[in-house]
């Protein structure tokens, strides 16, 4: 950029080119002006980029944006697609004739848990190549794995082998899902950020309905292809992966950081702007970018997680990222791993039937999911994690208080096990509206560039343990105490609305290193809802920030 500063005039207000980033500070004086309004906005330098800044939504640049979001989304659905696989080749004859485990009790709890095996012990590594290769080539290797387990899986014939290529899924499903949400949350403009990484996070539900539906077809087979066909299907996401990584750019923060400026900014204002330079949203980002940054080198230090305990604001962004991988994962949701059992439980008996109503279950769910997603960068996050668990434990107690006739008889009537699937699947319906596009969002906007693989990866050893726990004990506990095992979760919902409450941190509306501030305050859950007054004249040009002391 040019050391003459150029000066415009606009509305009366003199402004320099390296100045534009920023929204000038004022007393009001502009509200005089004809047609100007006020407006509180959480930040006002963001909201006014964005105005000024408009990104063509179909053109050839967010096309391509949305492609590589897509890639991505991806990534998730290899995930989800083993969501919904096991529950319903678990109720396979012939996978039952090969590996015997049963629908319940401890065979079922290792062959389900080993896949969050490998998931936890692949976390310290996958940060290191989601840092050391980039988020792409982190994807690309993810994807590898997840073949060969799947490979390993298709054609076994022991137990042994099985649990191995479970194993091996897990690993290959933790190096992906750590680069994914980053890539996501990093090559999105701002105020796209939420329906990005929601999208991504909806990925699950890419899967899970294909595996629910192919399962589903599958189960009418006569021999042991019944079970092999799905998980030869389980590749077929990660064939996507690994061909479209070469046709996506690198994540513009990851080059930042690699001191890769120049490739940095020429994606910001190729994708971001519009193709100039001087875009007002191109200029703040970068300049944030830099500024928020390290340059101590934390993320070359594999082994360095000091910052997430260290430092006040560290600690704050460590909680929101604990607090969503945990509640996440044990709100009640790992119970689908089992809904062939659950269903069997309440009065349907054959596995045909099992395996639509899962199908069933996987679409009125994502029907919950796509609307938040739709909604997400236009809703607080904070309200919807607190009414949004508190709902889940309430659909989930009048489900437990149907099913109290089969914790006590072992029987039910058909009426009450209707009314208990239609609970069942509203519970589905609430959890994927409150949870599933930010489970995503939450530790992607939580933790810094620098720290944002290692947390995602941290994150992703909580996910994995919690699943471990909740797949190894779900069979076991529907087993001894049937149905009452639901009541465990409606407590547990309950409380996690109270964590949210007090200690969720709202990030929307702000950008990603405009958070290290909301995070320093002494309280970050009241500083992130702090508001900016601006004064929008009418054609839409923010003028000013207007004092608190005006």
């Amino acid at each position: 950029m040019s050391d003459v500063k150029v000066h415009e005039e606009a509305h009366g207000i003199s402004t320099a080119i390296e100045d534009r980033a920023h929204v000038l500070a004022g007393y009001g004086e502009t509200t005089k002006r004809e047609g100007a309004k006020t407006k509180e906005v959480h930040n006002a330098d963001l909201f006014a980029a964005i105005e000024e800044t408009k990104i063509e939504r179909w053109s050839k640049e967010s096309l391509h944006l949305y492609f590589c979001i897509f890639v991505s989304f991806c990534c998730a659905c290899a995930n989800g697609y083993d969501g919904s696989l096991m529950g319903s080749i678990l109720a396979m004859d012939h996978y039952q004739d090969v590996f015997n485990t049963g629908m319940d009790g401890p065979k079922v709890s290792v062959v389900t848990s080993l896949y969050t095996v490998g998931s936890i012990v692949a976390t310290p590594f996958s940060a290191v190549l989601s840092d050391k290769l980039g988020r792409r080539k982190c994807m690309f290797v993810g994807a590898w794995i997840i073949i060969i387990g799947s490979i390993i899986i298709a054609s076994g014939l022991t137990l042994a082998q099985f649990v191995v290529g479970r194993f091996i899924l897990g690993v290959g499903i933790q190096v992906m899902v750590v680069s994914a949400p980053a890539y996501a949350v990093e090559i999105a403009p701002p105020h796209w950020r939420g329906r990005a990484v929601g999208f991504y996070n909806c990925g699950w539900f890419g899967g899970s309905i294909p595996a629910a539906a192919i399962t589903y077809g599958t189960n009418f087979i006569g021999n042991n292809y019944q079970w092999r066909i799905p998980f030869i299907c389980q590749c077929f996401a990660c064939v996507i992966v690994i061909i479209s990584v070469w046709f996506i750019p690198e994540s513009p923060r990851w080059l930042m950081t690699q001191g890769r400026n120049e490739e940095a900014i020429a994606f910001l204002v190729k994708y971001h702007g519009n193709g100039d330079p001087n875009a007002r949203l191109v200029l703040l980002e970068v300049e944030e970018m830099k500024e928020g940054i390290r340059i101590d080198g934390i993320d070359k230090r594999w082994w360095d997680y000091r910052p997430f305990i260290t430092t006040h604001s560290g600690r704050w962004r460590f909680a929101q990222v604990i607090m969503i991988s945990v509640f996440g994962q044990w709100s009640g949701n790992g119970l689908g791993y089992f809904n062939a059992t659950i269903f069997k439980t309440i009065g349907y008996t054959s596995s045909s039937m099992q395996l639509l109503l899962n199908l069933v279950n996987s679409i009125v769910s994502a029907v919950g999911a796509l609307i938040a997603v739709n909604l997400t960068d236009k809703m607080p996050r904070r309200p919807v994690l607190v009414f949004g668990t508190l709902a889940c434990a309430v659909t989930l107690a009048i489900n437990a208080g149907i099913l109290q006739e089969v914790a006590n008889s072992g029987h039910i009537s058909k009426t009450k096990g209707q009314a208990a699937l239609a609970f069942y699947y509203l519970f589905n319906v609430v959890f994927s509206f409150t949870y599933t596009p930010l489970q995503g969002v939450i530790p992607a906007e939580a933790l810094e560039t620098t720290t944002r693989a290692k947390g995602l990866a941290l994150s992703g050893f909580m996910v994995s343990s919690i699943s471990f726990i909740s797949q190894f004990a779900t069979p076991i506990g529907l087993k001894n105490i049937s149905t009452n095992y639901f009541w465990i979760f409606v407590g547990w919902d309950v409380l996690e609305s109270v964590f949210w409450y007090f200690f969720c941190v709202e990030s929307q509306g702000r950008t990603l290193e405009e958070l290290e501030w909301v995070y320093q305050q002494p309280n970050p859950v009241k500083a992130s809802q702090n508001l900016d007054k601006i004064v929008v004249q009418r054609d839409g040009t923010v003028t000013e920030k207007i004092e608190d002391d005006a």
